[in-house]
Parts: structure tokens; sequence; C-alpha cells
């Protein structure tokens, strides 16, 4: 059996990669709808099934992922524009949020949906700081307008959790699914 992930994410591929959990990307075919008034650990629970359920084939697993970057219950998704990405910065600058994750796992006879989340301190941010980063352009396609793998490291104190799951796949919940629904797929080799 092999793995389906559901995303076109560079940084999801890394980590299966890194995790030597052989798979092949197909890009979802769904339209996420942020509707207001649904808790966000709900939110990325029903885009990462409707992510995975969009890629699904019969014969395989299929994994769909969604983040969020949640601060006193408003999601920080991915910024419009460099004006809005200096605004989620500055909301996160000396703050503590939480990344959530969705993740769901298909397979014949079987979905698993499960629910991830990380504390991420941020440093209070200097407006050169800032600046620079908004600058790099790092912050593009970002759930929170920044990148922890990269220059974003710069905003971090510290975290609390998975330090995949800010990345962008909780990676310790993965390997748990994989190892009660398909732990052939984490056999490696050499």
């Amino acid at each position: 059996m092999s793995l389906v992930l559901a995303s076109t994410s560079p940084q999801r591929r890394t980590i299966l990669e890194q995790l030597r959990i052989p798979f092949e990307v197909v890009a979802p075919e769904y339209v996420e709808d942020d509707a207001q008034g649904i808790e966000p650990s709900e939110l990325v629970r029903r885009h990462a099934e409707g992510k995975a359920r969009s890629a699904e084939r019969a014969d395989r697993l299929t994994l769909g992922v969604d983040t969020a970057v949640v601060l006193d219950g408003r999601v920080y998704g991915k910024p419009a524009d460099r004006g809005d990405a200096a605004q989620m910065l500055v909301a996160l600058s000396g703050e503590t949020h939480t990344v959530v994750s969705g993740l769901c796992l298909l397979g014949p006879g079987f979905a698993a949906s499960e629910i991830e989340s990380t504390k991420v301190t941020f440093r209070r941010l200097s407006r050169e700081g800032l600046e620079t980063y908004v600058e790099s352009g790092e912050w593009e396609g970002r759930a929170g307008a920044y990148a922890i793998q990269g220059l974003g490291a710069r905003l971090v104190e510290r975290i609390e959790g998975d330090y995949l799951n800010v990345v962008g796949l909780p990676a310790a919940l993965l390997v748990s699914l994989l190892e009660e629904h398909a732990p052939k797929l984490l056999q490696t080799r050499s």
C-alpha cells in the first residue's frame, strides 16, 4: 500500500521524505470555506478531510492536512499581501499563539481524523526585524505569515509541542496513525 499526499506543500513533502515514508503527491481539488463561527480545530479538521477525500484512491492511503495559526480565537491564514503579512506579525509579536493542524488519513475500511496543537511564542519584534522579515517574502503562502524552518526562526522565542507541526505536518501524530493503520509504510530500507 502507498500513501497519497493530498497537498502541494513542499514542507509536507520534505517531512515525509525525512521520515522515509513513501508517497506520491496529488493536488487536492478542494476549495476551503472559512465559515464564520466554527472553532479553529473543527475548521482544520474539515479542511483536512475535504482535501483527503478530493484526492482519495480506493486502493491507497490518502493523507490530507490543514494548518492554521490561532491567537485569541482568531484564525490567521495566509496573508493576502505585504500589508496583511505585517499586520499579522505585529499581532503575533510578543504573544503566544497556537498552531492547529487537522490530519485526515483515509484507507480501505477506515477514516482517521485527528488534531494536533503546538504553542509558539514570538519575541517582541523590533520595527527593523519586522521590516526585514516582510521584505524577505518568506511569509507568502504561509499561515500566520511566517515559516519557522527558515528566516522566521528569528521571530520565535520558544515552542511547546511538535516542531514539525509548526512547519506544516504533525509528524508524531502521523507516525502514530500509520503504526495503527499501515505499519508497513514505516519500514525503511537501507
